[in-house]
């Protein structure tokens, strides 16, 4: 990308709408309509997991189900929001914009209101439209056949799991607290920089039942080797089943933050995954122990949509090197070949979005889509008070690594070389 900086601001513009949207936005009483609901999205059969070049056959079978699970913030009168969490690498703005267009139609739920999150995690189905080159080559007719009804399936059931939520609001008390984890580590440069707080939202009924909880950690969903090719939420999907079993009744939801040049260390076995996402559940229910900051009122939102422009676009001389090659960055070099082969141009600019929930002067949450870099939550925790500042990534979409000015010098994969 050309501009790195000119990105940064646009973030910073769409979230100071929310900030400048602050007066007025409490409630006078502590409790909220809230609904939570899920739905399993574990495949039927064999299907091919996104993630890894190394996997070259379709699933052996599910090792932990996987979900999705959607929050619902405030009443009709309130202009409710919803939260999706969802147990995959990353869910296409086609879909979601799908999604968002039917729920629009059947409750009046604008799109802004909307948030989709991926655990990005390296062991669940691949969706249509979602890395398809990833793999260096075609996929085989009959594997995109199955992703295809998959994909079909999968879009249904994230509409009916938002409307579940709806369906389940009921008064709640909604609050936050932040605690840290240790497992991230920067997998470009030792020592690196990383993001180990761990913001959590909690749902909690009259009765004092935790109803629901929220994590969001910056890290890779890459805890399990590839080579296991089995269904899987990795450590995400380790932290919600630990904490549901923590807090009978509740449901957990993990978003990831930005994360996309950490990796979990040390990793590469299933009991990795399970060891992290105990971690979690552990500092969740430190957590529990302690002072909350209550939330009462629903959030004010803001939504905008923009472009970032690449940066020089490679010619044909060097596709056709990139070619050479091999790997996944040659074969997407004979896609764009093709389509310099039908007159086409190639794609010159990303379409790109910022999105920020703001609860009062208590928190900010912010969703930015793409693989997004350590180094963006660095510089947005400088620019607000990070004390009240929450960032989610790989949300809304996830097109590709969001590298920063830092990471673009440097080059090296999350710099262009995956992509």
């Amino acid at each position: 990308m050309r501009d790195v900086s000119t990105m940064t601001i646009r973030i910073a513009m769409a979230m100071g709408l929310a900030f400048l949207a602050a007066a007025g936005s409490r409630a006078d009483g502590q409790e909220i309509p809230i609904g939570v609901a899920r739905v399993d999205i574990s495949p039927d059969g064999p299907i091919r997991l996104s993630g890894y070049l190394a996997r070259t056959t379709e699933s052996n079978g599910v090792a932990h189900k996987i979900y999705a699970k959607a929050l619902a913030i405030g009443s009709d009168e309130q202009k409710p929001v919803i939260l999706v969490s969802v147990d995959n690498v990353g869910v296409s703005a086609a879909i979601i914009d799908e999604v968002a267009a039917r729920l629009e139609k059947k409750t009046g739920l604008p799109r802004e209101r909307l948030a989709v999150g991926s655990s990005h995690t390296h062991t669940a189905p691949v969706l249509t439209g979602v890395l398809p080159n990833i793999f260096g080559k075609p996929i085989p007719v009959d594997q995109q056949v199955r992703i295809d009804e998959y994909t079909r399936k999968f879009t249904d059931k994230l509409e009916r799991v938002c409307l579940d939520a709806l369906a389940d609001r009921k008064p709640a008390t909604l609050s936050w607290a932040k605690g840290t984890v240790g497992f991230a580590a920067n997998r470009r440069t030792p020592g690196g920089p990383v993001d180990h707080s761990l913001p959590v939202l909690k749902v909690t009924a009259p009765d004092g039942a935790v109803r629901a909880v929220v994590t969001n950690y910056a890290c890779h969903c890459t805890s399990i080797d590839p080579a296991v090719n089995l269904v899987d939420g990795d450590w995400a999907g380790a932290a919600q089943a630990a904490i549901e079993s923590d807090n009978p009744g509740c449901i957990a939801m993990t978003v990831v933050g930005c994360g996309a040049d950490s990796n979990p260390k040390p990793r590469g076995k299933p009991e990795h995954a399970q060891q992290y996402g105990r971690k979690i559940a552990d500092e969740v229910a430190r957590l529990m122990r302690g002072d909350w900051t209550t939330l009462p009122a629903p959030p004010r939102v803001a939504f905008e949509r923009f472009t970032l422009p690449f940066d020089v676009l490679p010619t044909r001389e060097q596709l056709e090197e990139l070619v050479k090659k091999g790997g996944p960055p040659g074969y997407n070099a004979t896609v764009q070949l093709a389509k310099l082969d039908r007159g086409e141009p190639l794609q010159a600019e990303l379409p790109y979005s910022a999105q920020s929930w703001e609860f009062g002067d208590d928190l900010l949450m912010v969703f930015l889509p793409g693989e997004v870099v350590i180094d963006y939550v660095l510089r947005l925790k400088k620019e607000f008070d990070p004390d009240r500042l929450w960032v989610t990534a790989y949300a809304n979409d996830v097109p590709c690594y969001i590298p920063s000015e830092r990471i673009l010098r440097e080059g090296g994969y999350e710099g262009g070389g995956a992509m």
